[in-house]
């Protein structure tokens, strides 16, 4: 509570109950989402001009992941078989994953990268590591860690 308040109206730290560090996060990752959209819609279109922007995302997983069943990509992605089934299938013909048959069950399909899938999302990961790199070139190492700390541990409490 802020001096001569009467403890009913926001003080500096609050707006309507709500914290001012809480509200400034709030603002600032709405604008880096919006910023992250729009580049992975250029980095989709990078990897192949038909790409969707959803899809470049499933790369990114196939890559760090291995391959998976497209069950297990629709729950990490909280998205339903048949938005799953859509997007893997453009994958699928424009040749950068490939199913083959699930050892552990017959009937259930593995999702992999494709040689080709694997080189092109390398070369436009590499591409905007680099892009990174320029854009913090002016940051302390140790920032830099402490804020990929930090977005791990968001990510991680918001999966879990």
């Amino acid at each position: 509570m802020h001096e001569g308040g009467t403890g009913s109206e926001p003080g500096p730290t609050q707006d309507h109950g709500v914290h001012h560090e809480f509200l400034a996060l709030e603002r600032e990752l709405a604008v880096f989402l919006r910023r992250a959209r729009a580049s992975s819609g250029e980095m989709a279109r990078e990897v192949h001009p038909e790409l969707e922007p959803a899809a470049y995302g499933l790369l990114v997983r196939l890559e760090e992941a291995g391959q998976q069943r497209a069950t297990a990509l629709a729950g990490y992605f909280g998205v339903g078989k048949a938005t799953m089934s859509r997007q893997l299938r453009a994958l699928d013909e424009l040749g950068l994953i490939a199913r083959e048959p699930d050892p552990a069950d017959g009937r259930a399909s593995l999702v992999r990268l494709t040689d080709e899938g694997r080189a092109r999302f390398r070369r436009v990961r590499d591409a905007r590591r680099d892009r990174y790199v320029r854009k913090l070139a002016g940051w302390d190492r140790g920032e830099i860690a402490e804020l990929a700390r930090l977005l791990h541990q968001l990510n991680a409490r918001a999966e879990g």
